[in-house]
Order: C-alpha cells, then structure tokens, then sequence
C-alpha cells in the first residue's frame, strides 16, 4: 500500500519540501485546511518523489485518513495474473477480513503512539530474550511462495483439489495459525510482509528520543499551549531551573515528555468529522447528541411476509411422548445401544443400552418419589424442581438422572459442576436455583468427592446458592421398585418438562421452561429437518447438558432409536481429532460439533493419514451462526474433501436458548436448496441494513445461511427496538420464531417472559401477522434468496455506539486477524461494551502469551486498534491484556463475557497492560465553552444592586465600637505589649509547650519571655552586629525558644523571617519545600552578617539560647511609625510557589486585637493550639496571640503527633480548653489514627465537652467530608456536634474569617458543579445530581471587609456569583516581599480598586474564588449573616474546554472510583489533564485504575483524561497545612522523578 513513510523513506527530500510539508500538517492540524485539500497539495508536493508503485491506484497515493462511510477501505491491490474465471466465488474467500486487516494496518504505518511506561517489577514476563528481532517475523518464510495472500483459503468447492498441496503446507508451517480466516495473515503476500518485516517494529522504535521531531511542524506552534511555568501571580519560582526547557516548553531531559509530545502528535490528526452543531444552553453541558448522517444507507426493500415452514409428517406412527418411546425402546429392545461414553484417552469406558436407561431411570424415579423424606413428609413432590450437577465426562449418569425425572415427573435444572466457591457466574446460578425452590441436587459419587466441603464433610454451600440436599444417583444408592410400581407419568402436555439455564448479557442467569409438548415437538421437527432413522450412530462433541447438545444426544437420540458416541471437552482437549477418529471408526452418519471443534482438528490432522468421513450423511455445525464459523467450514471443507467428506453434508444450524433450534441447513437428499454466501458491507450492516457488497471493499462481513426454518415452524424478522413491526426484505432484525416446539418462558419472570415469548409483530400498518404469539430468538439476522436464513449477529453481543450497531463478534473477528498468534491466544478474547457518558464504548480484553515482549504487545494493541477503525469505523474505548489464564472461563472453555465485564468495572482484572484510546471514541462530549460578557462597567449599579441583585459585600463588626481607642494605641507595637506585661503580670504564664509524651517540656510567663528576648537581642547585636531593618532567618523547632528569638528580633529592630527545619524522619517529601525556602532565604539575608549566624548548610539551631550570656540590651528599640515591617511570613502556596508578604507593627496589632474579639481571649482564658508556628495564622497564634491577649496556649507541635496522636484531645480535655486550633492534617491524623480507639480514650478519661469552638486553620475550600468524619467520631467524647468549624486566610491577609465563639453556626448550601465550571453558583437541593456541598468558612472578623468582584472585569458582583474575593481590613499584609524589585507587578494584589461602583476603596486581591450569600440567620448585630464561601483558589483551577475546574473536584470522584487509591492530584501539561494516583495495594493491581480513573472522570466532569500515572502511597508532596503541592508533583512528572508504577498515555 502506498503510505507515507515509505516513500519518504526511499528518497531524500529536499528541505524545502519537507517545510512546505510540515506546515501543510500545521494547517491541517488547525482546521485551515480541508482533508481534501490537504491530500490534494500533499500528493503535488511529492509527486515528482514518489516512483509510482506498480499496480497500485495512483489516486490511493494521498493516503485517505478519514475513512467517510462512502468510501470506507482503499480497494484491494490489483493481480500482476489475470483473474480466474470463476471470478463471482473469487469474493466468497473467508479470509477476505484477514486482507481487509492489513490492507487497513498498512495504511497507518506511520502513527506513533507512546508507550506506556511501567516499572521493572510489574513486568512480570519480558525478558530480552522473548523479544523477537523484527527479521525472523513469521512473514518472512513464505516470501517467495506466495505472490498474494487473496487466493488463500477457499476459493470455490470444486477447485479445491489445486489449493489442498498448498493448506497442507501452510498448516504444517505454522501450526499456531488458526483457520482459514487467518491463515493468511502469516504467510503473506506483500502487503502483509510490510508489515510483518521490519516496518512493524519502525513505530514503536524511537520512543525514548528527547525533543519531538521538528519537521512534523508542531513544535513551531506549540508555543501557545506552553504553560505558564515562570511564575504564577509573579512570584519568582524557586524549583523550575532545575529542568532545562526547550521552545516548545518540553523540559528536554526527560522521558516522559517526549511521550505526552507523542501523545500530542496522535491526538493533533483529525481523526473523526467534525462535530454536529450543538444546542447550547447556558446553565446545561448538553451531550452532543449524534444526528444522523444524511448518506447513511436505509432499507428500500418491501414488507417481509413470514416465512412458513413445511408442515410437520403426519403419516408416521410418531411415539404419543418421549417417555413413551423410552418405555418401547427400553422393553423391547433392552440390548440396543443407546450412549457410549469415552475417557480421556479416548477409549469406551461403558455403553448404556436402552435396556439399562429404561429400569436404571425407573429405579431413580422410585427413589425420588418413595425414599427421599424430610420430617416424615416426602421430600418431593411432582412438579418440584431438582437440579442436575453432572461433569462433562459424565453424560450416562446425567441421561439417567434426566430421565429418572421426567419419569417421576419432577423439573429436571441442569447445571455445571460448580469447581470452586467463588466460580464466575456461580452466584447467578445459585440465583436461579434459589428462584426455581430447589431442594435436592443429584450428582455421581465421584463429583460429589470432589465438591468443596465445609467442616462436617457435607458439601459446602457455594456463594448465593439456597440450601441443597445432595444424592448420588449410582446403582447403590438407589432402591429397586416393587414389581407393581410404575410410574404416573403420562404425557403432560402444557406441564413443564426441563429449565435450562442462559446466562444473558448483563450476567443474570434466568431459566427457560420447555414443557412436555414442546419437547415432543422439537424432536419431531429435529427428526424429519435431519432425516434422523432408528439405530443410526451420532458423535456428539457438544455439552450434553443444554442446546443443540441435549436436544439432539439426550432427547431426539431416544425418540429414534440411536446411539450416541459422547465425546468430553478433556479429550477433545488432549486429542483434537478424536472426533474424526470417532466418526471413522463407529462409521457414523451424523455429527455434531462446534466451528472451534472443526478449527482444533484442522491443527492437529497432520499425520492422519487413515481416517474417513464418508460414512457422514450430516456433520451439523451448532454455532453456524458466528461469523468465524463459515472460515472454519471452509477450510473443514478443504482439508477433509480428500478423506471423503462431501460438500453436502455440512449443515450449519442457528438455536437459542428461548426457541430451540431456529434453522438448520438440510442436506439436497432431504429436500434443502443448495448452500449460500452472502458478502455484506460492513457498514451497511452497522446501520441494520443489508447490503450486498459489489465494489469489492475490504470492509465486509461474509456469512453463510443457517439453513430453511425447522418444520412447523413459522419465522419473521421484526425491529429490534419499539414496537415489534416487521423488518424490509433488506433489513437486520431481530428473527422471531413461532412453533409449538419453543420454550414457554422464563421461570417465575412474567414481565420479561411476556416480551420474549408473547410477541406479536405487526405489519406496517398496525395489524398483527398471525393470531399466535411469536418467540424473540436474540439472533440478529435477514431472510435470503430461496427462503434461507442468515444470521448476523446476536442481541447479546449487540453494541451500539452513536447511532451504529457493532456486533462483538465481529470485532473479534477483526481483532484476531492481526497475527494473533504470536501475542494472545486465539479463543481467549472477550469484547464487550460499557456504558460511558450515555453511549456504549467498546472494551476489548485478549489473555496475552507468557512470551510476548511489553514492546511487541503493545504494538500488538495499536494495530488492533487501527484495524478496528478502520474496518468497522469505531474506536475502541479500551483494549486490555492480562496475563494467560486469568479471564474467567465458561464451562466448557470460552470466556465468561459478563464475568470479565463485572471485574473490568469493579476495577479486578488486573491486565497487564491497558491501552485507552477516550479522545478517539468519546465524541459526544459538551461543546467547548465561548466566554460570554458578564455584567461590565455598563450595567446599572442603582445604591447598591448590581444587575437587580443586591452587591455582595460584608463585614466583621465594627471596631471601633468594640474597644476603648486608648488601649488600642496602647497596644501599638507588640514590644511595648510584652514589656508592659512583664511589668504589671510578671509571673502570669503565657506558653506551655507539651512533648509526645504529654509532659510539658518548657513554660514561659511574661517575665521569663521578656528576659529571653532581652538575650537574644543583646547576642544579636553584639556577635552578629545586626542593624535596625536587618533581616533575620530563625530556623527553630516549634517551641518557646522560637517565640523569644521572635520578640528578641523586635528588640533590636530586626526582622524576623520563622524558616521550617526539614522533617527528619521524611525528607523526601519535606525536602523540596525545604530547599525551596532555605534558597530564597538565602537570597534573603542581605547582610553578610546575618548569613553567618544562619550556617544553611548544616541547618543548626540559629541561636543556641542556653549559650548567651545574660546580658540586658542597652535600649529597646521602638519602632519610629506603626507602618514599619515588624517580620516577614513565608509560605509556599499549592501551586509550590514561595510568597513572603510584609507585615507591618500597626497590621501585626490589629490582626492580634481582631482575633481576640472574636474568640473572646482575656488573661484568664486557656486554648490549645496544633498548628505549625512558621507562617500564616499559625504563626500569629503560635507567637502573637498570646502576648496580645494575655492568655494562656497550650502548644502541640503536631510532628509529636506522629508519635502519639491522642496527644492534642488528651491537651485539650486536661486543660479544658473552650478554644481550641488544629490544621487539616492533624485532623485527618486523629481521624485515621484514632478512629477504633474512641472507647479507649474514654476509659482514659479524655473529655472533648468543654470545647467550645475546634477551628481547622486553612486557606482553601473547607473539606466537609473530613470535618463532618471528625466530628461524628469524636462525639463519643463528648465533642459539642456544633464545635467544628473552619478558618480562612490567604498570603494578602491571613486571617479573614475565623468562627469564633458567637454569632450564628456555619451553614452548607448545595451548588451545581457544573454551573462552577461556568463561573456560575447555582444553588441546588441536597442529593441532587453534580451537587457539590460548601460550607461557610467561619465568621468575618471585626475590621474586615469582604467584596466579591469579577476576575477580569474587576467590577462588583451580585449576590451569590461566583467571583474573585477581595478584602480591605487594617491587618491586610502590605505587599509581597522580593529581592528581585518586582513589587510594581503585584500592586494590585494589595491595592486594587473597583473599576465601577466605590472605587475608592483600597482592597487586596486574594486570589480565591468564592461567593457572598445572605442567609435567614442574624449576627450578634442582629443584622441579617452574609455567609462567605470560598470555593477554591484561582491559580489552581485548570483552564479545559473553555471551563474552569478545581483539582480538588476532579480528585474526589477519582479517588471514589476503587477501594486502592489512597490519594490523588491532577494537573495540565500542555492541554492533557494528567492524573496522579497512588496506589494503596499490589503492584499487579496497578492498571485496573487507568480505565476507572478514565471513566469517573469523563462521567463526571466531561473530560478526557490524557495521562494516568500510578505511584506509591506517599509520593504526592503535601505541605504543612495538609494541602497538595500539585506544581512539585508536575515538576517531578516532567523530569522523570517520580519512579511511577505505570504511565498509560490515553489515546
């Protein structure tokens, strides 16, 4: 296939060309371009380049991209021979899909997706040594034999004798090859050797280079994605120089980078048209709903009539019932064989005669009836239902059973033998017997052994199942009846006969009830459709339990006579053959088997020289209607014509559970037309409308029929959805079966039972077709030329995707035509769909060979992928691999779909390697946002509304009101506090501070302060010779010693900046703050003597204060205004930014003096605190506080509570404390660590009830979940249910609001999450769908002014909109602090003004975005409480889609999504969403997440996740207070530090 690398390949281009060619791709890349276009100029740039390659269509050069519904698939190379004359049976070649599937795969050589990384130890299996060198690929060997892999399989029936040399080749050379239908994919032609050479490996080959390639011309532009990582609000960032950057913002180092820059690449390509038009309504993300393509196919055909067929034979002397003729054939010809069973190796273990059946069931039904007791009543009675739990390799003891109960008239439930207590699907099945009232399970002696027993040796109970009593049903254990007994049964009719049990889609088990006529009437119909005679052989390799197996082995066997050969699924296992071998030997005249029975003996007939099927008059295929089924026939056919098989005698038959057989092919002898194939397009088929392929595209399916309608039967075809109307003659529908020989319904289901079983289609026009009720069969399907059915599909595998339907089998199909057999194993591929975001998305999950390399895989899923677009024109949503063995298996092999689906969405298949592709195949998501203007400087602000709505502002109480302006000016600088303290109060104490222990290690009273102070000064002075306006860093331990150092700073007019020391025990979380802050301290001291007494590399405490000697400073120094700095407050913000503000003397008092009026602090008052003493309101109530107020703290460093976390309640119960304060992450810490312990710390003595306000210090939005788990926790304790409450502050002012101890409680209000996204508040009710609960953050503190203005317009907003929050207080901070003269950029970060409205007032920007609401309560003012609600910080949001998300948002449905995310942080890269989580469970376990994570996200929040990262527990950087450092993580994503477990980059 021409394509774009190889030629590219094959010349060198200039460089000029290969400009215009990357801007080409830019222009298509951006939309400015048509396809077309884009083809057109592409082909004229290289056509002078390109040698035209012979024989291919010159208008296939432009590779086409976008397969459109016209023109789905480039045609097929044209033949260097001329074409054989038998051209019409040419497009019958079943492995046209394999050539579909390369032809598609060698269009797309040159898409490079990105690997997914993992990490060694998940790697279970890739040595080096697996990995097969790109030359000796299976494709090579074949070369020259074969020019093109068309001619392959099948070509017409009767020139099979020129192809069989040549199979029986092929099927030598690779015995991994499966049928026909993809042997062709080995040993290929060209177009298969492309890209089974060395072009396969080419895309996968350079994934580790660094910078992206710039001739794809996308780094060029890539500059307007690049994100902002200088600095956010101007802050210069400490940690970005470490990773060197490229134009594009691609750090160049790393690994990952050049990944997601691939990733990028992949997802640049337009893949799918263009959206349709979307209604777009403001406060709704309406789902893109698919319209309907106007050229797609409709069905023109007419009204189908229903299809009759023969009627039933009357003339023969039928048996008035089965048990009839059991009773005839049992007394009359009691020698006559009835079923031979086999061993494991093949050999005839035991032959039941009709003789043995007849007195063996009799003996049974005695038994049931007579013996069985419980409480002196029978056990049963008829009409119970019994169930029947027989192996495979048992079928003798199973008729028996099964005809011991009909004859004692009891429901026979056959089941399979469950293996272990947790068998997939045992559940349902315990389900169905639990509904159907079983009682009693008979089994033979040997399973019953070998049942999982329970402590008294009686076999234990399986997980759902009711209670069962077991009896073994072997010659011992039974009691013969008395000569007069004989059984009731006569011939029932209506009455129930059996229940066999279906598994449907979603994994319930229902139980289908065939009654007695029914049964009677299936094997009349199964007799004269087959010609069954008496005493002919039968082979039966099917599970005798159920469908074609049971009716024809168990019940039509006994009705004529026969002897059945039963072959187990453990020999068919070892010996593939067995069967032939079986049919030779016994000469038997019919068989009946499975397309995968036919596929096995293919593989293994090699040696078999000897064997004949000539004695075969029918070899009936079971599953005709699979769509591999007619590759299987076919190549059946090819092999075994030489041995004597004729054409004739394959008869491929369609059943269902609910109708029995629907269809079988009849033989010519018995009346059949002669065979047909149907080559449908592909898509047509996807739109329910057939249509029979002419162009010849590779896009098509090829069916055969499954024969006429069974005798007396009569069929139609009806829409599969609505109203049952009938279908056109050139429409899929669902085939609908009416016959006395269908099952009655599904037992103790009225509703459904009444859907399926009673279905009357009408014709167009309304009237029903035929006064009986009609049978929905579940087969998908049309009626065909001479009245034959054709099957194409089933209900059960049906997926519908947009407006298409795709048939699961199928796509397995596809799937397994993508040299399969090198990397998964042929059988073991499960596809299903899942529901995501109001659509069906398709998952495929495939075991993978022990011996297949990560890389091969991988490249094994990329191709799969394409072949499916390609052909089917559907993404798939999911692909998975897991290790071999591992899917849950059905019976007798197969996988257990609905199982698989269960643990896919459960997140316990544990693949081993995942590949999602959402950005291909979510196409429905919400248009993109435009920005509309918002209320501007135009709209009318009449008093104080805005736009009709009253501006929302508050503000704390008035201060001046509050206090005597005397003290207030007494109180100015808090120097002069503590000397005037330590004057008037000397022995008052201030400080205790405990240790782990609970002991306190240090106090300090006024005094004692003072003093220590006076020290540090005088040290400060003297041996650093610091000056006034000297910056001093005090790297200390939380204690007192920080608190002199602190004042004795202010003593001699230094300023104080409190640095964290690093944590011991955790630097590696701790040390990128660290680092951080200790780099722009360092650029900080600005005196050379201040760096000395600071010795940062060794980090010493600064002042070692027991060394100073007790000298008095000479004269405090007083500051000249109260608008000079007093100290500096560092802190880094959640987006790893390290921000100092400046606090001045007059700020610093009145922060001190509002915070005292709202928590009522007087001398006599004690409060404990667990916070850390180094920034924000910490700091103030950790060092100011205390001083300000006179009371007394009680101070817990919570680093003591890793050691004991009782510690901070224990503090607060002994000291009583009515105020107490903590961070998010003590409150976590005590929720986790003491939630079982409550009843301990009782006994203890601890008391929560003198708690009077708890306030959890914090700058971001209020976490509800943990606050509300505290308090529920620790009401035990006597915890006040209304205590908790929340703080807020932000670097411009620290404490804005505070809870205090009056005023009205904190009150939540529900909002719509995506009205959020839309900068909207939209209050909703509780519980109702995308609510989000807020919780007010406290009480505005006195002095404090709050507006809510807009983040571009800056004007005021309405109440309840969400908008940025502005404060004006007397403690706001006065600037940032930077050594690099920045401050002109963040002046309006501490000066900003309204642009309409009051704009004279000063106001700081904080940065957050929140919402102003009046509530119904009143304040201690008995003004009406405006509520403040802060909803996140606006550095943090992600701009995705036109919308603005908050992490925290998007985390918490993540970290919903399975038991083992411990904890979770999503940034952008570019424009991908990346989601770290870390894992809390087995490494193995890892990739379960990525589909989860990937699913949760898309539902929730309408967005496509682009990276899923999985790490260890602990690796997301968290800082003091509990808040995700989600700008570290992202830096340590990009250099490649974060040692994942697995990266998977969605496509």
């Amino acid at each position: 296939m021409a394509d774009r690398e190889c030629p590219l390949e094959a010349v060198p281009l200039p460089a000029e060309v290969r400009e215009s060619l990357a801007e080409l791709e830019l222009e298509l890349s951006e939309g400015d371009i048509t396809q077309k276009g884009y083809e057109k100029k592409r082909a004229k740039l290289l056509a002078r380049y390109i040698p035209l390659i012979q024989g291919v269509d010159p208008s296939l050069q432009a590779e086409n991209r976008i397969p459109g519904p016209s023109q789905t698939m480039t045609t097929v190379p044209k033949q260097q021979k001329p074409r054989p004359t038998n051209s019409r049976d040419e497009r019958f070649r079943s492995d046209v899909h394999t050539e579909a599937v390369q032809a598609a795969l060698a269009k797309y050589k040159e898409r490079k997706m990105p690997m997914p990384s993992k990490r060694r130890s998940v790697l279970v299996h890739s040595s080096v040594e697996t990995y097969t060198p790109p030359d000796t690929s299976s494709a090579s060997e074949d070369e020259g034999s074969l020019r093109r892999p068309g001619r392959l399989a099948s070509t017409s029936l009767q020139s099979h004798s020129n192809v069989e040399p040549w199979l029986d080749r092929v099927i030598q050379g690779s015995s991994t090859s499966s049928s026909a239908s993809s042997t062709s994919s080995h040993p290929g032609g060209r177009p298969a050797a492309t890209l089974a050479g060395s072009a396969a490996h080419a895309h996968i080959a350079d994934l580790h280079s660094a910078p992206p390639d710039v001739t794809t011309g996308l780094v060029e532009h890539s500059h307007c994605e690049r994100p902002q990582l200088a600095s956010v609000r101007g802050v210069p960032r400490g940690y970005s120089g470490s990773i060197l950057e490229t134009a594009g913002g691609v750090p160049v180092n790393s690994r990952v980078s050049s990944k997601i820059q691939q990733l990028l690449n992949t997802l640049k390509r337009p893949k799918r048209p263009p959206l349709k038009e979307f209604f777009v309504d403001d406060f709704e993300e309406l789902l893109e709903v698919q319209q309907p393509d106007p050229n797609q196919p409709k069905p023109e055909g007419s009204q189908m009539v229903v299809l009759k067929g023969e009627p039933l034979a009357l003339g023969t002397p039928w048996p008035p019932s089965l048990l009839a003729a059991l009773q005839r054939w049992g007394t009359t010809q009691p020698k006559a064989p009835c079923l031979t069973a086999l061993d494991t190796t093949g050999k005839a273990v035991y032959t039941l005669t009709y003789g043995k059946l007849w007195s063996r069931s009799l003996k049974l039904a005695y038994t049931l009836l007579n013996k069985l007791t419980s409480k002196n009543e029978p056990l049963l009675k008829p009409g119970d239902r019994v169930a029947l739990v027989f192996p495979n390799s048992d079928p003798v003891m199973f008729m028996v059973a099964f005809y011991g109960c009909l004859l004692a008239e009891l429901v026979p439930v056959p089941i399979e033998v469950p293996l272990t207590r947790k068998d997939a699907g045992s559940q349902q099945v315990g389900f169905l017997l639990g509904s159907c009232g079983v009682t009693l399970a008979l089994t033979t002696d040997a399973c019953q052994k070998g049942l999982p027993k329970a402590q008294t040796g009686e076999v234990a109970t399986f997980k759902g199942w009711p209670p069962l009593a077991w009896l073994v049903v072997d010659g011992k254990h039974l009691t013969k009846p008395p000569k007069d007994w004989h059984p009731l049964a006569q011939d029932m009719g209506a009455e129930t006969a059996y229940i066999e049990y279906k598994t449907s889609k979603e994994g319930s088990t229902v139980g289908v009830t065939v009654s007695h006529a029914s049964l009677l009437a299936q094997c009349r119909a199964l007799t004269q459709a087959c010609g069954y005679s008496e005493a002919e052989t039968l082979t039966n390799v099917l599970d005798f339990k159920r469908d074609a197996g049971l009716w024809h082995g168990v019940l039509t066997s006994v009705m004529n006579r026969m002897h059945v050969i039963s072959i187990p699924y453990a020999l068919m296992k070892v010996n593939p053959l067995s069967w032939i071998q079986k049919v030779c030997s016994y000469k038997a005249r019919a068989a009946l088997v499975k397309s995968r029975d036919m596929h096995w003996s293919l593989l293994a007939q090699r040696g078999q020289r000897d064997v004949s099927l000539s004695s075969l008059r029918m070899l009936i295929v079971a599953d005709g209607a699979n769509p591999w089924s007619i590759s299987s026939c076919d190549a059946f056919l090819n092999v075994f014509q030489s041995r004597g098989l004729r054409p004739e005698v394959i008869c491929p038959c369609a059943s269902s559970p609910e109708a029995l057989t629907v269809a079988i092919r009849r033989p010519p002898d018995l009346g059949g037309p002669p065979p047909r194939k149907a080559v449908l397009s592909m898509n047509g088929l996807s739109y329910g409308v057939i249509r029979v392929d002419t162009e010849e595209k590779l896009s098509v399916l090829t069916v055969q029929d499954v024969g006429q309608v069974m005798p007396g039967a009569n069929v139609c075809v009806v829409k599969v959805e609505g109203t049952p109307y009938l279908c056109k003659t050139d429409e899929v529908g669902e085939i609908c079966v009416n016959s006395s020989a269908t099952g009655a319904g599904y037992y103790g289901l009225l509703g459904i039972t009444k859907n399926i079983f009673e279905t009357i289609p009408v014709t167009a026009g309304g009237v029903p077709v035929s006064d009986g009720p009609f049978t929905r069969t579940g087969l998908l399907g049309f009626v065909g030329p001479d009245n034959l059915v054709f099957v194409v599909g089933k209900l059960d595998g049906l997926m519908v995707v947009g407006v298409r339907r795709h048939n699961a089998d199928d796509i397995v199909a596809t799937a397994l035509a993508v040299e399969p057999m090198k990397f998964v194993y042929r059988g073991r591929i499960a596809v299903f769909s899942v529901t995501v975001l109001h659509d069906d998305r398709i998952v495929l999950v495939a075991e993978q060979r022990p011996d297949a390399s990560e890389e091969d895989s991988f490249q094994w899923m990329s191709r799969v992928l394409q072949a499916i677009d390609s052909i089917h024109q559907v993404g798939v949503y999911c692909l998975a691999l897991v290790p071999a063995n591992t899917l849950p298996k059905a019976p007798l092999g197969g996988i257990h779909i609905s199982e698989t689906k269960q643990r896919f969405l459960e997140g316990m298949l544990h693949p081993c390697n995942v590949l999602m592709c959402p950005h291909t195949c979510v196409t429905n998501l919400p248009k993109p946002r435009q920005k509309q203007p918002e209320v501007g400087p135009a709209s009318m602000i009449v008093g104080n509304l805005v736009a009709g709505k009253r501006i929302a502002q508050a503000s704390g109480r008035e201060l001046a009101h509050l206090e005597d302006s005397d003290q207030a000016r007494k109180f100015l600088f808090l120097p002069d506090v503590l000397q005037w303290r330590a004057h008037t109060t000397p022995d008052h104490p201030l400080f205790l501070l405990l240790n782990a222990k609970g002991t306190v290690t240090s106090t300090a009273t006024c005094i004692q302060l003072h003093k220590k102070a006076e020290r540090v000064a005088a040290a400060l002075m003297e041996k650093a010779r610091v000056s006034a306006g000297d910056h001093v860093a005090l790297v200390y331990p939380p204690g007192v010693d920080l608190i002199a150092a602190f004042y004795g700073c202010l003593y001699c007019g230094c300023v104080p900046v409190t640095v964290r020391p690093p944590h011991p025990q955790n630097l590696a979380t701790t040390l990128p703050t660290v680092k951080m802050i200790v780099e722009a301290i360092m650029r900080l001291l600005k005196s050379k003597e201040a760096a000395a007494a600071v010795d940062v590399r060794t980090w010493p405490t600064i002042l070692d204060t027991d060394d100073i000697p007790k000298k008095k400073v000479a004269s405090i120094f007083r500051p000249p205004s109260p608008d000079v700095l007093a100290y500096l407050d560092f802190s880094v913000s959640t987006t790893g930014i390290l921000a100092g503000v400046k606090m001045s003397h007059a700020a610093t008092s009145a922060l001190c003096r509002s915070i005292k009026l709202q928590c009522e602090l007087y001398p006599s008052r004690q409060i404990a605190i667990c916070l850390d003493p180094y920034c924000g309101l910490g700091f103030a109530l950790w060092c100011l506080c205390s001083v300000y107020s006179g009371h007394q703290s009680v101070l817990v460093p919570p680093l003591e509570l890793e050691s004991n976390v009782s510690l901070w309640l224990s503090a607060v119960s002994q000291y009583k404390a009515r105020v107490t304060f903590c961070s998010y992450s003590v409150m976590e810490m005590c929720t986790k660590g003491l939630g079982a312990q409550t009843g301990v710390l009782r006994m203890k003595g601890v008391n929560l009830s003198c708690v009077r306000t708890c306030m959890v210090v914090a700058e971001e939005r209020p976490r509800i979940a943990l606050t509300q788990s505290f308090s529920k926790l620790f009401k035990d304790l006597g915890l006040p249910a209304r205590a908790v409450s929340t703080t807020f502050g932000c670097r411009v002012n620290v404490a804005i609001c505070l809870q205090g101890t009056a005023g009205p409680d904190p009150t939540t209000v529900y909002v719509d999450m995506r009205a959020l996204r839309h900068d909207r508040v939209r209050l909703v009710e509780r519980g109702s769908p995308h609510s989000l609960p807020l919780t007010e953050s406290g009480k505005i503190l006195p002095g404090v002014k709050v507006i809510i203005a807009h983040t571009e317009t800056k004007g005021p907003l309405g109440d309840s909109h969400l908008g940025e929050i502005w404060v004006s207080s007397p403690h706001n901070a006065t600037g940032y602090y930077t050594v690099y003269g920045e401050e002109s950029l963040h002046a309006d970060h501490f000066s900003a003004r309204l642009s309409f409205g009051d704009t004279q007032t000063i106001w700081a920007r904080t940065g957050y975005l929140g919402f102003l609401r009046r509530t119904e309560l009143t304040d201690a003012s008995g003004e009406r409480h405006d509520a403040l609600y802060v909803v996140g910080s606006l550095d943090e949001t992600l701009e995705l889609r036109g919308m603005r998300y908050h992490p925290i948002d998007i985390e918490t449905s993540v970290i919903r999504a399975h038991r083992s995310i411990a904890e979770c942080a999503v940034f952008t890269w570019t424009n991908l969403l990346v989601v770290v989580v870390e894992l809390d469970g087995l490494e193995q376990d890892a990739l379960d997440l990525v589909a989860l994570v990937t699913n949760v996200v898309l539902e929730e929040h309408h967005l496509v996740v682009g990276v899923v990262v999985i790490v260890d527990p602990g690796v997301i950087p968290i800082n003091s207070r509990g808040e995700k450092q989600r700008m570290h993580l992202r830096d340590g994503f990009l250099a490649d530090q974060l040692d994942p477990i697995y990266v998977a980059y969605n496509m």
